[in-house]
Protein backbone atom coordinates (compact mmCIF):
# COMPACT_ATOMS: atom_id res chain seq x y z
CA UNK A 1 0.00 0.00 0.00
CA UNK A 2 1.32 3.65 -0.49
CA UNK A 3 2.21 5.60 1.91
CA UNK A 4 1.80 9.48 1.58
CA UNK A 5 3.58 11.82 3.29
CA UNK A 6 6.20 9.86 5.23
CA UNK A 7 7.38 12.63 7.65
CA UNK A 8 10.65 12.00 6.85
CA UNK A 9 10.27 11.83 2.92
CA UNK A 10 8.53 14.84 3.68
CA UNK A 11 11.06 16.76 5.33
CA UNK A 12 14.21 15.46 2.55
CA UNK A 13 11.78 17.73 -0.23
CA UNK A 14 10.84 20.23 1.89
CA UNK A 15 14.14 20.85 2.40
CA UNK A 16 15.55 20.19 -1.52
CA UNK A 17 12.60 22.49 -2.45
CA UNK A 18 14.09 25.05 -0.06
CA UNK A 19 18.13 24.69 -1.30
CA UNK A 20 16.28 25.09 -4.72
CA UNK A 21 14.32 28.03 -3.86
CA UNK A 22 17.08 30.01 -1.94
CA UNK A 23 19.54 29.29 -5.36
CA UNK A 24 16.31 30.62 -7.71
CA UNK A 25 16.36 33.88 -5.46
CA UNK A 26 20.40 34.36 -5.96
CA UNK A 27 20.53 33.09 -9.08
CA UNK A 28 23.21 30.50 -8.69
CA UNK A 29 22.99 28.99 -11.68
CA UNK A 30 25.24 25.80 -11.04
CA UNK A 31 22.92 25.10 -8.43
CA UNK A 32 20.07 25.57 -10.00
CA UNK A 33 21.46 22.76 -13.04
CA UNK A 34 21.84 20.46 -10.42
CA UNK A 35 18.41 20.45 -9.28
CA UNK A 36 17.13 19.22 -12.49
CA UNK A 37 17.33 15.82 -13.74
CA UNK A 38 20.08 15.93 -16.75
CA UNK A 39 18.06 14.12 -19.28
CA UNK A 40 16.19 14.58 -22.25
CA UNK A 41 12.83 13.29 -20.49
CA UNK A 42 12.98 16.48 -17.86
CA UNK A 43 10.60 18.92 -19.33
CA UNK A 44 10.17 22.76 -18.06
CA UNK A 45 6.97 25.13 -19.27
CA UNK A 46 7.88 28.10 -17.93
CA UNK A 47 5.42 31.47 -18.49
CA UNK A 48 7.02 31.95 -21.81
CA UNK A 49 8.92 28.91 -22.74
CA UNK A 50 8.62 24.97 -23.22
CA UNK A 51 11.93 23.71 -22.77
CA UNK A 52 12.37 20.16 -23.54
CA UNK A 53 15.38 18.02 -22.29
CA UNK A 54 17.94 18.76 -19.05
CA UNK A 55 20.56 20.78 -21.90
CA UNK A 56 17.50 23.23 -22.98
CA UNK A 57 16.72 24.05 -19.15
CA UNK A 58 20.49 24.15 -18.70
CA UNK A 59 21.02 26.74 -21.97
CA UNK A 60 17.60 28.95 -20.75
CA UNK A 61 19.20 29.39 -17.06
CA UNK A 62 22.19 31.56 -18.66
CA UNK A 63 20.29 33.52 -20.62
CA UNK A 64 16.63 34.46 -18.54
CA UNK A 65 16.40 36.94 -16.45
CA UNK A 66 16.56 36.13 -12.13
CA UNK A 67 13.55 35.61 -10.69
CA UNK A 68 13.20 39.44 -8.38
CA UNK A 69 14.68 39.10 -4.70
CA UNK A 70 11.29 40.38 -3.85
CA UNK A 71 9.49 36.80 -4.80
CA UNK A 72 7.45 35.63 -1.97
CA UNK A 73 5.70 31.94 -1.71
CA UNK A 74 2.76 30.96 -0.59
CA UNK A 75 0.31 27.67 -0.03
CA UNK A 76 3.23 25.34 -0.44
CA UNK A 77 2.37 21.96 -0.63
CA UNK A 78 4.52 19.35 -0.57
CA UNK A 79 3.14 15.77 -1.22
CA UNK A 80 5.12 12.36 -1.31
CA UNK A 81 4.08 9.16 -2.25
CA UNK A 82 6.38 6.38 -1.08
CA UNK A 83 9.89 7.15 -0.63
CA UNK A 84 11.07 8.54 -4.14
CA UNK A 85 8.51 10.59 -5.69
CA UNK A 86 6.69 13.69 -4.56
CA UNK A 87 5.40 17.00 -6.08
CA UNK A 88 5.61 20.49 -4.69
CA UNK A 89 3.18 23.15 -5.77
CA UNK A 90 3.22 26.40 -4.78
CA UNK A 91 1.88 30.36 -5.51
CA UNK A 92 4.52 33.26 -5.64
CA UNK A 93 4.44 36.85 -5.77
CA UNK A 94 6.80 39.75 -6.58
CA UNK A 95 7.07 43.99 -6.56
CA UNK A 96 7.02 43.90 -10.40
CA UNK A 97 3.44 42.31 -10.77
CA UNK A 98 -0.27 42.64 -9.86
CA UNK A 99 -0.34 38.77 -10.86
CA UNK A 100 -0.54 35.39 -8.70
CA UNK A 101 2.13 33.38 -9.84
CA UNK A 102 2.04 29.26 -9.82
CA UNK A 103 4.78 26.79 -10.36
CA UNK A 104 4.81 22.79 -9.64
CA UNK A 105 7.19 20.85 -9.60
CA UNK A 106 7.54 16.52 -9.87
CA UNK A 107 10.44 16.04 -8.14
CA UNK A 108 11.79 11.88 -7.45
CA UNK A 109 14.99 10.38 -6.09
CA UNK A 110 17.56 9.76 -8.15
CA UNK A 111 21.07 7.50 -7.34
CA UNK A 112 22.88 11.08 -6.64
CA UNK A 113 19.41 12.09 -4.69
CA UNK A 114 15.92 14.26 -5.03
CA UNK A 115 15.86 16.22 -8.88
CA UNK A 116 13.04 17.96 -10.27
CA UNK A 117 11.72 15.83 -13.59
CA UNK A 118 9.13 17.72 -14.51
CA UNK A 119 8.20 21.96 -13.12
CA UNK A 120 5.61 24.36 -14.72
CA UNK A 121 5.47 27.83 -14.33
CA UNK A 122 2.35 29.94 -14.99
CA UNK A 123 0.63 33.66 -14.08
CA UNK A 124 -2.74 33.58 -13.19
CA UNK A 125 -4.78 36.57 -15.23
Amino acid sequence: MMQVNLPHVVAEVEQAFTDYEYALLVNDIPTLDRWFWYAPQTVRYGVGEVLLGGEAIRQYRKTCTPVPASRKLQRTVVTTFGTDYATVSTEFTDHTSDRIGRQMQTWVRMEEGWRIVAAHVSLMA
